[in-house]
């Protein structure tokens, strides 16, 4: 399996179909099943962001080894939407844009061990997580 895969995301099947590839390589790189849960959890909530705010994107998973020989899954997500207007806000626990429970951001940040938010009002959103073996 190629270390880097690159899928258009743009519906609730294509979330489905991230979700078994991230599991898929979390357990490759013997991540344990609770930090395999964790990974899928945070992918799935952050692809579904792509769909209903950024209006499709893409998303990159890359199988990770580390200087040390720690291996792990960097995910990047990108859209071309509106972006984020009030990141602090967007962070905030129980905060919600739309009808969810405002637990997508700032509960994937905590699933992971690395989180980068790159975004601009007009520019879109990319998002950066990876998530370590222990």
């Amino acid at each position: 399996m190629s270390d880097v895969h690159e899928v258009r995301v743009g519906s609730s099947d294509d979330i489905v179909g991230i979700r078994k590839m991230v599991r898929t390589i979390a357990g490759d790189i013997r991540m344990s099943l609770v930090d395999q849960t964790k990974l899928v959890t945070a992918a799935s909530e952050l692809a579904r962001n792509i769909v209903v705010h950024g209006g499709g994107g893409t998303v990159r998973i890359e199988r990770l080894t580390g200087p040390t020989g720690r291996t792990g899954v960097r995910m990047i997500f990108s859209d071309e939407g509106p972006g984020i207007s009030d990141v602090d806000l967007a962070l905030t626990d129980g905060w919600s844009s739309g009808q969810g429970l405002g637990l997508g951001l700032p509960g994937s940040r905590r699933l992971v061990d690395e989180f980068e938010l790159d975004t601009a009002v007009g520019r879109g959103t990319r998002i950066t997580v990876t998530k370590w073996t222990r």
